[in-house]
């Protein structure tokens, strides 16, 4: 069975070349990891059909449907979490393109301070300004391409995993009914051979009959005639025993 490697669905949490902490005190993209882990019921998923009991003498194996789709329903219902756990990621990289923000503002502001300070004296304030609205914009703009592209990952990380998820499904189902299959295919051929053997019993009975059945006509009419003798002999004697006249 195809196994989902885990890490095909990690997003990417590396923000910048320094690592930054969240106001929780977390690294940003370091998400909780409690409640299920699918990788590992998808695992035990696995190890439930591998282990099942095998059918001798074919390629097929048991499996006890209810459990099998008690675990499909596991996995199901253990991917929210891991939508949850996007969110969260989305959420704390909000929470950092607005710290990035806010701190890209404040130098902003402390270089539009000084700058401000700076060209007064010297009588190019205009120009400090504009730079200043340049460098702000380039900020937002970068800003803002970092939010997208955050985004587009986490919907593509969600896609795969529910394609993923459904690809399982239905591999699991199509092994179950091609289990079912081998396993009515199976059983009709043991019912056939039972058949056949019952058949070849009932046929060595008749056969045996048949050549009993010859046999008492005879065996009767010997014993008509032993009779038939035996009454002869009595009326014989009878008329012998009779006193002369």
């Amino acid at each position: 069975m195809l196994r989902q490697d885990s890490s095909s669905i990690s997003p990417d949490h590396s923000f910048g070349t320094n690592a930054a902490t969240t106001h929780n005190g977390t690294v940003p993209g370091e998400t909780s990891r409690s409640g299920i882990d699918i990788q590992r019921e998808l695992n035990r998923l696995e190890e439930m059909i591998l282990d099942s009991p095998r059918v001798p003498m074919t390629r097929w194996t048991w499996v006890d449907e209810e459990q099998l789709l008690e675990q499909l329903d596991l996995v199901r219902l253990s991917l929210p979490e891991a939508f949850h756990e996007a969110e969260a990621i989305a959420h704390q990289k909000d929470e950092l393109f607005l710290q990035a923000e806010q701190y890209a503002q404040e130098v902003v502001e402390n270089a539009e301070r000084q700058a401000a300070q700076i060209l007064n004296e010297m009588g190019i304030l205009r120009q400090a300004e504009i730079e200043a609205q340049q460098i702000r914009q380039q900020v937002q703009q970068k800003c803002e391409a970092a939010e997208a592209q955050t985004i587009a990952e986490i919907e593509r990380i969600r896609r795969q995993a529910q394609q993923e998820l459904e690809e399982m499904q239905r591999m699991a189902i199509a092994e179950c009914e091609e289990i079912q299959a081998g396993a009515d295919e199976y059983a009709d051929r043991v019912l056939q051979e039972m058949e056949q053997q019952l058949s070849e019993m009932m046929r060595v009975v008749r056969n045996g009959r048949q050549q009993l059945q010859p046999e008492l006509p005879s065996r009767s009419r010997d014993a008509s005639a032993r009779e038939a003798n035996t009454n002869n002999v009595r009326s014989s004697g009878a008329k012998n025993d009779r006193p002369k006249s």
